[in-house]
């Protein structure tokens, strides 16, 4: 299985204004999970990493609502980095993919909308351990 295929970007709808955009993000309409839990990373020093992880069953949409920063995807056999710098656009990231966020702008703020509610036991923290328990 090519996990890594199924992490896309997915444009959300913007709904131009001159007083001001909006956008919005509808659970089974434009990702394919129901949204248990949001939080937002911000105030990222210069050249800190966040993530550093993978997850069993989460599902995510990860979108940079102000500044821009990297996300780099690991499905244990394939790699690939993605730039996020709309508040209109996320990326999907599903289940058992190893990520690492990097190269936040000043004022950055990544906003994430997950499948789950925290769940420690949800999460892999040592990539090798990772690599061992992909499911083929």
């Amino acid at each position: 299985m090519q996990r890594l295929d199924q992490c896309q970007i997915v444009a959300l709808p913007k709904i131009s204004d001159p007083r001001g955009n909006l956008t919005f993000v509808e659970a089974g309409r434009h990702i394919p999970f129901d949204i248990q839990r949001v939080y937002y990373l911000y105030d990222v020093p210069g050249g800190a990493e966040r993530g550093g992880h993978a997850h069993k069953a989460l599902h995510q949409l990860i979108i940079a609502m102000s500044g821009s920063f990297d996300v780099h995807l690991d499905d244990g056999q394939r790699k690939k980095t993605v730039h996020l710098n709309r508040s209109y656009v996320g990326l999907y990231v599903c289940p058992y993919i190893w990520r690492e966020l990097d190269n936040f702008s000043s004022g950055a703020v990544c906003m994430v909308l997950a499948s789950n509610f925290y769940d420690e036991a949800d999460y892999f923290r040592d990539y090798n351990q990772f690599l061992r328990e992909i499911p083929q």
